[in-house]
């Protein structure tokens, strides 16, 4: 990829090369700025990398990817900077299976997948179900729309308030429904349906929720967790060789457009001169009056000059992120002789419907498909494929605890992990042939995920999950980008927040 001088100009440079990142360099390219992206890792993606070990290549952390289908935000970018036909993607058949103790769901892509997955249960209460999904598809479609276009997305600063007034006439319609369903947890809404003991919706409801939006149902925020109901029916497809993929195209789209991308690069420090910026890099330096961080707010108050009354924004949002997760890792090498077919598979497994799906007792289990094993080979049987599994930490516990009951705590996680695996995912059992376990410190490593924290600020019902749709008040040619802030978890959600708020930046 292409590389600056020892010392030079841009518009804007863009830290960290996660989808935040991308999605803010791809608008600053996208505006006729001259944007700079630099990345600590040697690929893009951050936690939606891919990254290799022995020969094999592994997700590093989000397997599933969304935003695929005609009028969707990423296909629109990469079809107008003609690299559409450069994306191989596979479908999916089914796109998730959610299994537990006595429950299995296969949710398909197409319009209505989990209500129909849920009502195909033996004994599913049909009419309670009905009126949950049409509340739930009513809010979704008044939703779902924000993240195709991010143009559509308000700014909320400066002429961004005559934006959020345009988008009152196609809001006006829903405006009861979603007033209602507001700063209340999604299981006020299963409860509203009589739904709130219904074990398989439960079930399904808190994976959901702790997947996107960080939190379980009884904390959820609504409206996005009924919208997130609709996630795997959005364009959801495999991409072949992982969502780093689909970030390195990315990555050229910004270079098509004149930017720069440097890896391998990280940013030491940055100062503050006038009205403008100079970003330390280990051989250069970058000068440029904007400067977008897709990083964790704590991170980039270490890299920043503020002043006492500046630091107030970093310090909350910090907080914010901390009141959430890391992550511990399984990444697996399986044997090619697999009875599951070719095609990519993703898992959603709860060992106890009944507890939270977190530390090992629910992981989110992604099979990578033959194709991507057999990259030029002419002897794809003999290649083995990857399995990426993951599971949410206490991160703030973990931290807290001493280091050697840390390191305790971390193998019990992946022991109950490995066993999860083995009780609802046997037909895997026999075929390992290695395994890399990643603990919170190394998932740091193969992210550049500060701290090991997983991306996505927890989303719980509340006036505080509102607090952000008004961007902090960064100092002045500064944003955050990215999964930390709005609006949400996934590859897509960050990379379109990551657009918006280099939009907010422009101005």
């Amino acid at each position: 990829m292409s590389a600056p001088r020892a010392s030079e100009r841009f518009d804007a440079v863009v830290v960290g090369g996660g989808f935040g990142g991308l999605g803010a360099a791809l608008a600053f390219a996208r505006a006729g700025k001259r944007v700079a992206l630099c990345e600590t890792l040697r690929y893009l993606g951050g936690c939606a990398g891919t990254f290799s070990r022995g020969g094999a290549s592994y997700a590093a952390g989000a397997t599933l990817g969304a935003g695929f289908a005609p009028g969707q935000a990423l296909r629109t970018w990469l079809e107008e900077e003609q690299l559409w036909g450069e994306l191989e993607l596979e479908p999916l058949e089914p796109v998730l299976e959610l299994r537990t103790t006595g429950i299995s769901l296969s949710i398909d892509g197409a319009p209505r997948g989990v209500e129909r997955a849920l009502l195909a249960l033996p004994g599913a209460p049909r009419e309670r179900l009905a009126r949950f999904f049409d509340r739930q598809r009513r809010v979704s479609a008044a939703l779902w729309p924000l993240l195709d276009d991010p143009e559509r997305l308000p700014r909320l600063r400066g002429r961004g308030w005559f934006e959020a007034l345009a988008l009152v006439p196609r809001l006006l319609p829903h405006a009861r429904l979603l007033l209602g369903t507001a700063f209340r947890p999604l299981t006020h809404e299963l409860a509203r349906a009589g739904l709130a003991d219904y074990a398989p919706l439960r079930c399904f409801a808190d994976a959901l929720c702790q997947i996107t939006l960080q939190c379980r149902a009884a904390e959820a925020e609504s409206p996005l967790a009924l919208a997130a109901f609709d996630y795997y029916e959005r364009g959801v497809a495999h991409v072949r060789g992982g969502l780093g993929a689909l970030a390195q195209l990315l990555g050229r789209a910004i270079e098509r457009r004149g930017g720069s991308i440097l890896l391998a690069q990280r940013v030491a420090a940055i100062e503050r001169a006038g009205g403008e910026f100079t970003l330390r890099l280990r051989d250069r330096s970058l000068r440029a009056p904007l400067v977008a961080l897709n990083v964790l707010p704590g991170d980039a108050a270490a890299l920043l000059p503020l002043a006492p009354r500046e630091r107030a924004p970093f310090s909350r949002g910090q907080a914010r992120v901390e009141s959430g997760w890391g992550a511990c890792m399984l990444y697996r090498r399986l044997s090619p002789e697999l009875a599951l077919g070719a095609e990519a598979r993703h898992w959603q497994l709860v060992r106890d419907p009944a507890s939270a799906p977190i530390e090992g007792h629910g992981v989110f289990a992604s099979l990578a498909s033959a194709r991507d094993a057999s990259a030029g080979s002419a002897a794809p049987r003999d290649l083995a494929r990857t399995l990426t599994v993951s599971t949410h930490v206490d991160l703030g516990a973990l931290r807290a605890l001493p280091e050697l009951e840390r390191g305790a705590r971390v193998a019990a996680i992946q022991e109950r992990m490995r066993g999860t695996l083995a009780e609802l995912l046997p037909e895997l059992e026999g075929t390992v042939l290695s395994e890399l376990s990643a603990s919170p410190r190394t998932f740091e490593r193969f992210t550049g995920r500060g701290g090991g924290w997983v991306g996505g600020v927890p989303r719980r019902a509340g006036l505080s999950a509102y607090a952000e749709l008004r961007p902090p008040r960064w100092p002045r040619g500064v944003a955050l980008v990215g999964d930390s802030f709005f609006p949400g978890q996934s590859a897509l959600a960050a990379a379109v927040g990551g657009y918006r708020s280099a939009l907010a930046l422009l101005g």
